[in-house]
């Protein structure tokens, strides 16, 4: 990951609305959630929900698939990690320092199993 998208995926985060989707549908997992539900757990208007999730998905961070007429969001886990990584590469002089993020075991649980369990 360059820089300058790192500064884009960050500056995506940077606001209150638009964080507060992406960390609702971090936490929803792999499955996502449709925009009506969003919009109800974080009590935004659709016109202003709409706006957030098109910045959202515009710059990466989330993905939209269309399910008939609706539209379901779900975070865009590989952006995630590659942000991440981009963010922690050779802190602390490749010394373990962040026992949060090593702790917290979340990489397994939000990938999606493969379509060939025999891989």
């Amino acid at each position: 990951m360059e820089t300058l998208n790192a500064a884009e995926l960050l500056a995506a985060l940077g606001h209150e609305s638009r964080l507060a989707i992406f960390r609702l549908l971090v936490e929803a997992g792999p499955e996502g959630m449709n925009a009506s539900a969003i919009g109800e757990n974080l009590g935004l208007p659709g016109a202003t929900l709409s706006f957030h999730l098109s910045h959202l998905t515009c710059v990466g961070l989330i993905k939209g698939e269309r399910e008939s007429r609706f539209i379901h969001y779900s975070a865009a886990y590989e952006t995630m990690d590659e942000l991440i990584a981009f963010l922690t590469r050779n802190c602390c002089q490749g010394k373990a320092c962040l026992p949060a993020a090593t702790t917290c075991g979340t990489v397994q649980k939000r990938r999606r199993p493969t379509s060939n369990p025999q891989d």
